[in-house]
């Protein structure tokens, strides 16, 4: 049994990858600003714990009291969908400390605590970090999130520790409405199946990459994005 650490897992693509953890039978730690309507916040293995992320100068409280976790999933973050010069200094800041700095602050601490005995961790990037995407800091927080994925295995894995991201295109989640019709419309124009995707489908290659997924398979992203932009 493990113990897993889900940032908002509460909703989304997060609450599918924590009903895979829970019917696995290990113990979820769910961090979210509010719990509203959390079919699982009553569930004997689950904890529910509220936070803001972006206030990242108190990570290192919230990760004494969780104390040492067998896999991470940094799964939170926020998208404004709007055009640089919509972005102001308050908008940009909150993005880059929920997006960037609150996922690599999560990593560096639950890392010392995986030092020993191994661990996972899992980052929900984005295909905005792979392509030149309109909402450009939302893409900059995700590419530099895919770069940190990449460093942190590189200097960790010799201690046993897998760290590895998800790149998605967009997903039938809260977070689709943001994106404008128009964007939506032509994205749908791209993928070979006409469909979004699922956060079941999301959280499926989520899961298996913090359980069975080969040790091999470290400093990597897995796209999905059903051909909109294959490599």
């Amino acid at each position: 049994m493990a113990t897993v650490l889900i940032t908002g897992g509460n909703r989304g693509i997060g609450l599918e990858v924590t009903r895979r953890f829970v019917a696995r039978g290990d113990q979820v730690v769910v961090v979210a600003r509010n719990f509203e309507g959390f079919a699982l916040a009553e569930h004997p293995q689950v904890r529910c714990i509220t936070a803001d992320l972006s206030e990242i100068d108190r990570l290192p409280e919230l990760m004494a009291a969780i104390g040492a976790v067998d896999v991470l999933i940094n799964n939170a973050g926020v998208m404004f969908s709007i055009p640089p010069e919509a972005y102001t200094e308050e908008k940009k800041s909150q993005m880059l400390r929920l997006n960037l700095e609150a996922p690599v602050a999560l990593m560096q601490l639950a890392i010392e605590g995986m030092k020993a005995k191994g661990g996972r961790i899992v980052n929900n990037a984005s295909i905005a970090g792979q392509i030149g995407h309109p909402d450009i800091w939302y893409g900059m927080t995700k590419a530099a999130l895919i770069n940190a994925t990449k460093s942190f295995a590189k200097l960790y894995g010799k201690n046993g520790i897998i760290i590895n991201a998800v790149a998605p295109s967009p997903v039938e989640t809260d977070m689709l409405e943001v994106i404008p019709k128009a964007r939506r419309d032509a994205f749908l124009q791209t993928v070979i199946s006409g469909r979004f995707a699922r956060a079941d489908e999301v959280a499926d290659a989520i899961f298996w990459l913090a359980t069975d997924a080969p040790e091999y398979i470290n400093g990597s992203t897995i796209d999905l994005n059903d051909g909109s932009f294959p490599r």
